[in-house]
């Protein structure tokens, strides 16, 4: 056996049970097709079991094609560094770094203007509190 086609219901969650017994079984993960019957066979054409099952079956075939192409994709784990890299220094982004950094994670906030306030800093009274906006 090198792959593995289910057809039944949502992969959304049956998909990773099944991904989880091929790597059980010494099978990469990545050979595992899902073929949604239920949402889009049963569910849609609910009231014609003939028109159902027809497009149930191309669907399994067309499963069964794709399945043949699958590859592995090797796992793979990289060092990475805990920092955010925040891009704007309007109000969001501000709030954002502040945040992040008040959580002891290290920003990089980065504005492509030569001054940070976006939007913000163009007024000089803000609502509702009218302090300055300078």
């Amino acid at each position: 056996m090198n792959r593995v086609v289910v057809a039944a219901c949502t992969p959304k969650i049956h998909e990773p049970t099944y991904r989880a017994v091929l790597v059980e079984a010494g099978i990469s993960p990545y050979y595992f097709q899902m073929v949604n019957l239920r949402e889009h066979c049963s569910f849609v054409h609910r009231d014609d079991k003939k028109k159902a099952t027809e497009k149930a079956i191309r669907l399994v075939k067309a499963g069964i094609n794709r399945a043949r192409e699958l590859e592995n994709v090797p796992r793979k784990e990289i060092p990475a560094e805990r920092a955010v890299l925040v891009v704007g220094a309007g109000i969001a982004g501000m709030n954002a770094a502040l945040d992040l950094a008040n959580q002891g994670i290290p920003v990089y906030l980065v504005e492509k203007e030569a001054t940070i306030g976006g939007k913000m800093a163009q007024l000089d009274r803000i609502y509702p509190t009218d302090d300055c906006g300078i």
